[in-house]
């Protein structure tokens, strides 16, 4: 059986290297795998592909998508952004700020970094060009913000991993809620010290009237977080419910209150996510066979008992975990990397104590920063395709946010109240 499991990560590897999509990558290997032992009939591929994606809370994935897509495309984001630039700019760095703050506000709606990078990064790395900030240090940060999306719920990064770990995808929001803002905060910390450096002054003077004029231009689409969030937390509807609502109150804004939203962008949005959808959802369900080899052929147990005496050990576990999450995610794709790596990773933490919806903190916030390193970077490359800014400057700007970040990531993984302290007093 040792050979036949070699033979299958091989498969998977070699596929990869040759740049076949994951997700056919990934069920040819287990479409070979299961030819070549000949334990099962190989219908039962199809039957598990289509058991992997028969889950209620993956409802979710198409209606976020689609959300965050009508917020994109209706007037929504630049409202957000000059209402951050009045609540913020006054700071030195101010835009560096706004960056951050609406990047937060944002985080709220999409529940995507890439979302994020791709609608609020035009507007903001063009700002801060304009304002005379440096081209590396505007996509930088603007990319580092982005990350911020998927920790903050709704996130659609949870919502696979809820689904792969069976975790309540409501506690997995409600934790990531805090560690949010946490890097929100680490990141505005690092641009301070930055603007000082470089002398980057205010962008604006703190005006109570432009506060408020543009705070009730955006006040209805603030409210797209509150309704989402509050209503997670609160209990009024599920996550996916919570979905449905955020679409349906984007299409008002879009269609009737700000009337930025034309047939023609209802339709190319509507393509959008159907594509979008279509490829997670494969993905999703070609990880479900090999999730379920790995589990039937007790893959974890053997590499827990290759570990030896470390498989005791919390932080050891925690540490090697931290390390293959940071070393995959410069190589895949975050939603492939959850699918993949939950059923080898998770039972080795829950073996040692470590709560599953934690856990799960731990791993976005680990493939969010993979986003941001070569050589896959997909923020990176949105970015530097909206920015006309090359690869290797955005990720040249990028490195000095990098240090906040996996701060932040360590407080997370090493203070289980960073993150568990909201999930607790709401649901447990």
């Amino acid at each position: 059986m040792g050979y036949d499991l070699g033979f299958l990560f091989f498969a998977l590897f070699t596929m990869l290297v040759l740049g076949v999509p994951i997700a056919i990558s990934l069920a040819g290997a287990c479409l070979m795998f299961v030819l070549i032992t000949g334990q099962v009939p190989s219908i039962v591929i199809a039957h598990r592909m289509i058991n992997g994606i028969d889950s209620f809370p993956l409802l979710a994935i198409p209606f976020f998508i689609f959300a965050g897509s009508l917020m994109n495309n209706g007037g929504i984001t630049e409202r957000i952004f000059n209402f951050a630039k009045a609540l913020m700019g006054w700071m030195r760095g101010g835009l560096g700020h706004v960056n951050v703050g609406a990047s937060i506000v944002f985080s709220g709606m999409s529940g995507a970094a890439v979302a994020d990078a791709g609608g609020l990064g035009m507007i903001e790395v063009k700002a801060m060009k304009d304002a005379g900030y440096d081209e590396e240090f505007a996509v930088g940060i603007t990319a580092a913000s982005s990350t911020i999306g998927p920790i903050i719920p709704p996130s659609l990064p949870m919502v696979i991993y809820g689904v792969m770990a069976s975790a309540s995808v409501g506690q997995l929001f409600a934790a990531g809620l805090i560690p949010g803002l946490l890097m929100g905060g680490m990141l505005m910390l690092m641009i301070f010290i930055i603007s000082r450096r470089r002398g980057y002054q205010r962008d604006a003077i703190f005006s109570m009237r432009v506060l408020g004029h543009t705070f009730k231009r955006a006040f209805l689409s603030l409210m797209t977080p509150v309704i989402i969030v509050g209503g997670i937390i609160t209990g009024a509807f599920t996550p996916t419910e919570a979905a449905v609502a955020a679409v349906f109150y984007a299409l008002i804004l879009g269609v009737v209150v700000y009337r930025t939203l034309t047939w023609r962008k209802l339709l190319k949005v509507s393509m959008e996510t159907i594509e979008t959808t279509a490829v997670i959802l494969f993905i999703v369900s070609s990880a479900s066979i090999f999730a379920w080899i790995l589990t039937s052929n007790q893959v974890t147990q053997n590499v827990i008992a290759l570990m030896g005496p470390f498989a005791d050990s919390k932080l050891a576990v925690l540490m090697m975990a931290n390390i293959v999450l940071i070393i995959v995610g410069c190589f895949m794709e975050t939603i492939a990397a959850i699918t993949i790596l939950v059923p080898v990773l998770l039972p080795m933490a829950v073996a040692v104590g470590v709560d599953p919806v934690h856990f799960g903190v731990i791993m976005v916030l680990n493939l969010m920063i993979g986003l941001l390193t070569p050589p896959v970077g997909m923020v990176l490359y949105v970015l530097s395709r909206v920015s006309n800014v090359s690869f290797e400057r955005c990720m040249r700007g990028t490195i000095p946010f990098l240090i906040p970040l996996v701060i932040c990531l360590l407080l997370v993984t090493f203070i289980p109240a960073i993150s568990m302290w909201l999930p607790t007093l709401i649901y447990r």
